[in-house]
């Protein structure tokens, strides 16, 4: 799966869509415990959107029956008129309505400030999801990030999140109007006529029944849809990312004949669950069909013996007709609330994991009076325990020294700094900075004592005096165009639209990349660093370009104890000391045309080059 592009199954459409069964989590209980301890800090609010969701119910219940009693006074006033008594009451007619139409706008009322308030509650949730995402984020180790996929923390921390927040601004009020829904309908059809309820409660489960078995036939089938229309759009994506390369291998009837496989596949599992979702709402009308007629035949007896009114009867049948609605959506919420916690307990495990060790002292070392001294005694250590990269290191730099490290990929070279930079720390032996054990330092002291240039270039959608900035962001603009003179990068700013002004967009792809190399070194010499690691800063420049890199890096390597990693071992000739090493040990050392002489395991890295 691409760190930048993390596919998503795509929903079910369709009259089915909502009754399909969710992403279940797999410690539901424990999640939604953590899930309510979050709506905890706001039930206060969540009581009184639970207070106006009923109140709304309840008013909007009302008016059924308020109708049908508009409905008697109609009937009662042509009956009057029949047997020559005065007409129809038209002023009490008029006040009923009125009366209805005021219920009804404060139902209204009532909807807008729940859901208002249900708004808020979940914002207020979200952005409390965030900031502890965001605190959390900063205390992982390096270890987490090596372990799992940019693009599956990306996805927990913005489309979990999201998920989150928008299910419960549509679940909650919709899970408890309609729980209000059914209870006080229940109970109005019970007031008008115990007999016609129950002959409509027997009828409409029926529909429940039904609608079971057809989603439990088609779940298997829209599954199949979803997988196949998952695998047809990753085929249709990578085949015309890499369209140049399907032609250069003539790949085309291949590539056709994949598409068709996936397309049948689709079809066949679409046209089937498509149908059987079809076959839901038909179902339901019809049993609903049978519900109004039962009630029509039953209410008709009723009122024939004078046991109901005809006002009774159309505010029942008014209710018949939406009761299997709230029913139908409790349903539905049940399942994207499981959707939530499944969300909402990605976002835990995220907040779970474990954080990187916490510092032994706030109080700084104390700093002997020459500074960029490093020393490694007898340093091991593992991604894993069982798996050794590093075995029983030893290595002395004096203060502005410059100690090349080199070795075939796999080495443990850029391990090497990690460790220094204590993004991991060590399983055995030592690491001294300056005299002291990295690990008396802070993380925040310690590092802010490094400036690293690494083969993969970091900047952010701002200007270039901005990315330059970020090395210390209180610089003058003099102090950051200093840096770029001394960074060789001056020059080309000049050359671009608005210099120093021009905005970078967020790949950085509106500069070459030897270019933005340059920036990346004007923003270490600005926060001017006692020590410098250069991890492959040259690997991905041409050679011109490398020149004005590599003068760039002498600049800014004068007077600094440096750590320089390179694969083109041209640009490491002049160092002090060349560390070669080779499955975690230092085989050889010493400077280039030592090294050279004695015919080892340089001396071929160095040979195959050239």
């Amino acid at each position: 799966m691409s760190d930048k592009k993390r596919k998503r199954p795509p929903r079910a459409h369709g009259p089915m869509g909502q009754f399909m069964p969710g992403e279940k989590a797999k410690d539901f209980k424990g999640t939604l415990k953590k899930l309510l301890a979050y709506l905890g800090h706001h039930k206060k609010v969540i009581l009184l959107v639970w207070v106006l969701v009923v109140a709304s119910t309840v008013f909007t219940i009302i008016g059924p029956k308020i109708l049908g009693a508009a409905t008697d006074e109609l009937v009662g006033g042509v009956i009057r008129k029949t047997m020559g008594f005065a007409g129809i009451d038209f002023n009490r007619i008029r006040l009923i309505l009125l009366q209805l139409a005021g219920l009804y706008l404060i139902s209204i009322i009532f909807n807008y400030a729940q859901g208002w308030l249900i708004a808020g509650v979940s914002m207020k949730v979200t952005y409390r999801l965030r900031g502890d995402i965001s605190e959390k984020i900063h205390k992982l180790p390096l270890k987490y990030f090596d372990k799992n996929t940019h693009g599956d923390v990306i996805s927990r921390i913005t489309n979990d999140v999201d998920t989150v927040s928008q299910n419960l601004n549509q679940s909650i009020p919709s899970l408890l109007s309609s729980f209000a829904s059914v209870i006080g309908m229940a109970v109005m059809m019970l007031t008008i006529s115990p007999l016609l309820t129950l002959a409509a409660l027997t009828l409409l489960p029926l529909s429940t029944v039904f609608i079971m078995l057809i989603v439990k036939r088609s779940q298997k089938l829209f599954r199949a849809q979803q997988q196949g229309l998952g695998k047809l759009n990753g085929h249709i994506e990578e085949m015309f990312s890499n369209h140049v390369i399907v032609k250069a291998f003539n790949g085309e009837e291949t590539s056709i004949n994949k598409f068709n496989g996936y397309n049948e596949t689709l079809y066949q599992s679409g046209w089937k669950a498509n149908f059987l979702s079809g076959l839901m709402w038909p179902i339901i009308i019809f049993i609903g069909n049978i519900t109004y007629v039962a009630v029509c035949i039953l209410g008709g007896v009723l009122v024939s013996r004078g046991r109901m009114t005809l006002g009774g009867i159309q505010a029942f049948i008014q209710y018949v007709r939406q009761f299997g609605q709230p029913v139908t959506q409790i349903a539905s919420v049940i399942n994207v609330f499981q959707q939530t916690v499944a969300a909402a307990e990605r976002v835990f495990e995220f907040l779970a994991e474990e954080e990187e060790t916490e510092d032994i002292t706030t109080e700084p070392p104390v700093i002997q009076a020459e500074k960029g001294h490093v020393v490694f005694k007898d340093v091991s250590f593992g991604y894993s325990p069982e798996v050794p990269v590093i075995h029983n290191f030893n290595a002395e730099i004096a203060p502005g020294q410059k100690i090349a490290i080199v070795g075939a990929t796999g080495a443990g070279k850029t391990t090497i700094v990690k460790l220094l930079m204590r993004f991991y720390d060590v399983n055995a032996g030592q690491i001294t900075v300056d005299g002291a054990d990295i690990r008396l330092y802070t993380r925040d002291g310690l590092r802010a004592r490094f400036g690293m240039v690494l083969q993969d270039t970091w900047l952010f959608n701002g200007t270039v005096a901005e990315n330059i900035r970020y090395g210390r962001l209180d610089a003058t603009d003099s102090e950051v165009i200093k840096a770029a003179k001394t960074s060789q990068a001056d020059h080309f700013i000049r050359t671009l639209p608005d210099n120093y002004q021009m905005m970078l967009n967020e790949e950085a792809d509106n500069i070459s990349a030897g270019q933005k190399q340059l920036l990346t070194i004007a923003r270490s010499v600005l926060a001017d660093p006692e020590i410098l690691i250069l991890d492959e800063a040259t690997s991905n420049v041409d050679t011109r370009t490398e020149v004005l890199i590599q003068k760039a890096m002498d600049n800014l390597m004068k007077g600094r104890t440096s750590f320089v990693i390179a694969h083109r071992l041209s640009t490491i000739r002049s160092a002090d000391v060349i560390l070669v090493m080779q499955n975690g040990d230092i085989v050889e050392q010493g400077k280039h045309q030592d090294l050279l002489v004695k015919n080892g395991v340089y001396a071929n890295l160095y040979n195959a080059q050239f």
